[in-house]
């Protein structure tokens, strides 16, 4: 079976190990110039882990990144909202709150793979079906030739725009900032974020004596004022806000700090098409709020390849997928953006409300929205 996998990132390398343990060596395309990703944190939740143990990986990725106690929500005087306990949740669904460096996880993920398949430097822009199989153009005029195609390059797929063309990014209404620093001295065993009238700051403890943080503000798309924003400034915009948020920003140098709009995408009708299926953020692109990006995606490779072991009929196994996922990624699409519009409100009053409701939140109200989260189908 000649199966083509457009994109290398978690999703794509993720289901091109499922497809080689049922024998399937998958040829994975990514526009990228090597395959030697960027990014800052990740967090892997219970359900991302159980994924990386069908995969057989689960020992090498655990050993790459650090777990951790709990999550904390805090408000911007530093009182807590809420807490989960993630020791807890891992004795129950499994091992949880797990931090990595994005970095760190593709290697794990390439060092499984034959370099033989992969092909950096090919941005695939659009796709024909032919009766012989289907073919992609890339945008350096090349094309290639799979019986099926597998998508995974992301939110901008522009093969999925090709197939679904009003399937274009939803901006979430709050722009971030990201940095991976050097620990200043800090001691934690639990992730927190910080919920404030100024915005959202979060960070996490990660391996090596690392510290990843992110910084969420409001504000309309593509704002230059945004892009402008330099460490100091976020210095300046987060000055009330507790410790050790102002110690995070002072250590992070310029050359550290990563910026970008967030988006998700409104969830699509169709995963799959004639010999192609979506999957990853090209099929239910997700804003970060429950950390569930990189988990829908681990997700997505295990169920898949479910589906094509039963009787190795791509386009059967794809539909199947289809009808699997898609209750559960259009769910966690919604529960995301709107989990994003509660943290990040800047009404007084109704963060009054919303602080005073988590910190009195029933403990099996919490407990039912995990197990949704955390009970996987495999």
């Amino acid at each position: 079976m000649n199966i083509g996998i457009i994109g290398g990132g978690i999703a794509g390398l993720s289901t091109a190990i499922a497809l080689q343990r049922l024998g399937i060596t998958a040829q994975v395309y990514d526009a990228a110039p090597t395959f030697e990703p960027v990014g800052a944190g990740l967090a892997l939740a219970a359900n991302a882990i159980k994924g990386f143990q069908r995969l057989g990986i689960a020992e090498e990725v655990i050993a790459e990144g650090n777990c951790l106690d709990g999550f904390h929500i805090i408000d911007q005087d530093g009182k807590l909202i809420n807490r989960t306990d993630s020791r807890a949740i891992s004795a129950k669904y499994g091992l949880d709150n797990f931090v990595i460096h994005r970095a760190s996880l593709h290697q794990v993920l390439l060092r499984q793979l034959p370099a033989a398949s992969l092909h950096a430097n090919k941005r695939a822009v659009g796709v024909t079906n032919h009766k012989t199989g289907i073919s992609v153009q890339f945008q350096d005029g090349t094309t290639a030739l799979f019986d099926h195609l597998l998508v995974a390059d992301g939110i901008h797929s522009a093969i999925r725009k090709q197939l679904v063309p009003a399937s274009v990014p939803r901006y979430a209404g709050y722009t971030c900032w990201r940095a991976i620093i050097d620990n200043p001295g800090l001691d934690s065993l639990y992730a927190s974020e910080t919920w404030g009238k100024a915005g959202r700051v979060g960070w996490t403890p990660l391996k090596d004596n690392k510290i990843y943080w992110f910084a969420c503000i409001n504000s309309v798309q593509n704002n230059p004022a945004m892009r402008a924003m330099r460490v100091e400034d976020l210095q300046r915009h987060f000055a009330r806000y507790h410790h050790p948020i102002p110690e995070l920003f002072k250590h992070t140098r310029p050359e550290q700090l990563l910026w970008h709009d967030l988006y998700d995408i409104a969830p699509l009708e169709h995963f799959a098409f004639p010999n192609l299926l979506l999957l990853g953020d090209a099929g239910h692109a997700t804003t970060p709020n429950m950390g569930q990006g990189a988990c829908q995606a681990v997700e997505d490779a295990v169920v898949f390849a479910d589906e094509l072991r039963k009787d190795l009929d791509f386009n059967l196994a794809a539909q199947r997928f289809e009808r699997r996922r898609k209750p559960r990624t259009h769910w966690i699409t919604r529960q995301s953006r709107l989990l994003g519009g509660v943290a990040q409100s800047q009404n007084s009053w109704y963060i009054g409300v919303r602080n005073f409701a988590l910190r009195h939140l029933p403990t099996w109200v919490n407990d039912k929205q995990l197990e949704k989260v955390y009970r996987v189908d495999f």
